[in-house]
């Protein structure tokens, strides 16, 4: 298993030479090492379930089975890990698609090595992480998307505000938790809620939503 103090990932893509640069990257990080990889989604699901890694660095044009099909079926094997879509694809369908299916960020292939591993650094501490020229179109997209009726702001209660704050700073439900010396299971909970009454799917979303409205 991997060393408690090095954030562990797990490598699913097709592409042995992309794993391979990816793993050497990530191996000059302090913070970080890949404790497994897989090239297709039944062998990545297994390598996650059995590694508990803590980010899974997925890829989401495979073969067969497509990236968001195998975060569907991680999600629904109960892995917890932060799921991290890696891909050259900047289509807003895309996007949208893996944000709903549960992933914790969405990184384009074409960025620079060392912006990959700020953002894997990032997302290891429990921030959400998304390619920044992708952050415009997910607003949008999401703004398009979201019902006619727009949830009032005032409906929120004081600590619903407190944590969507807190979710939109990146901070992951165990540090919220201690910052308002509350139970992570309370997190969860309100997060549960919260999704529910903004009508949103994911953290993601929700960080944006908290953009769009000032509320960071």
């Amino acid at each position: 298993m991997s060393d408690d103090n090095l954030a562990s990932i797990l490598l699913i893509d097709d592409h042995p030479l992309l794993r391979k640069g990816v793993k050497q990257l990530i191996d000059l990080s302090p913070h970080m090492q890949v404790i497994g990889e897989a090239c297709n989604a039944h062998e990545g699901v297994q390598q996650a379930v059995l590694l508990e890694p803590d980010i899974v660095l997925l890829d989401l044009n495979m073969p067969n089975i497509n990236g968001i099909e195998t975060l569907k079926m991680l999600r629904e094997e109960d892995v917890t890990s932060r799921i991290i879509v890696f891909t050259v694809s900047d289509n807003e369908e895309d996007v949208v698609a893996a944000l709903k299916a549960g992933a914790d960020g969405y990184l384009l292939k074409d960025m620079e090595p060392e912006d990959l591993i700020a953002n894997l650094e990032q997302a290891a501490n429990g921030s959400v992480v998304i390619s920044p020229r992708l952050a415009t179109l997910l607003a949008q997209a999401l703004q398009s998307n979201r019902s006619a009726d727009k949830v009032d702001i005032s409906s929120l209660t004081p600590r619903e505000k407190q944590i969507i704050k807190l979710i939109a700073n990146g901070m992951a439900n165990k540090v919220i938790a201690r910052k308002l010396s509350i139970t992570e299971g309370t997190v969860k909970v309100h997060v549960k809620h919260l999704l529910k009454k903004l009508r949103l799917r994911s953290r993601v979303e929700v960080a944006v939503w908290a953009v769009q409205e000032g509320l960071n």
